[in-house]
């Protein structure tokens, strides 16, 4: 392919490298499976464990946590790619990554952290994350789902829709409006 506008040599050696990678991925076990996939309207969920054991999964966050401390160019690469071959792929690994991995990361405690992430990287735990609802679409300033802290945790009232991953999830990543605020 034609790079009229040199962007290649902008990327580093190693983001060049993860993206070769994931075409490679993409071309070989991805683009084979899509026309059964669509047929049967399937997702296929070997592609999980292929995804993670290539690193894909939480791919920014530190490698303590199976991350791989990848730069942010890095992961739009590999989700350019992922794109390439199958959109539920991509949004597979954009859920898990960014919106159920990256929350944990940044606002959950040590326990959390210890308990989801590595596993979460590993595709061992699969997230989904529930902020469309039927009424409000994906605008967290009118939903109308609440959240209350009970003993042992919280209450939630609600509905979501729209939910990626959550067919095969094991967490969910929840946005609910609470006494303190939109959580």
């Amino acid at each position: 392919m034609d790079d009229l506008l040199f962007l290649d040599e902008q990327l580093h050696d190693d983001e060049r490298m993860i993206r070769d990678s994931v075409a490679r991925f993409v071309s070989q076990d991805v683009v084979p499976l899509m026309p059964e996939a669509f047929e049967h309207a399937t997702f296929p969920k070997e592609l999980i464990k292929k995804s993670a054991d290539l690193g894909l999964l939480g791919l920014t966050l530190p490698a303590q946590y199976g991350g791989a401390d990848a730069s942010y160019v890095a992961y739009g690469l590999v989700c350019q790619e992922l794109e390439r071959g199958d959109s539920g792929l991509r949004s597979f690994v954009s859920v898990q990554s960014s919106l159920c991995m990256y929350p944990i990361f940044r606002y959950g405690d040590d326990a959390q952290k210890k308990r989801f992430l590595s596993k979460m990287a590993a595709g061992e735990v699969i997230g989904c994350f529930g902020l469309t609802e039927p009424d409000s679409g994906s605008d967290p300033a009118s939903m109308r789902t609440t959240a209350k802290k009970v003993d042992g945790g919280w209450r939630l009232n609600g509905a979501k829709m729209w939910i990626t991953n959550a067919t095969i999830a094991d967490i969910a990543i929840v946005w609910a409006t609470t006494k303190d605020g939109i959580r």
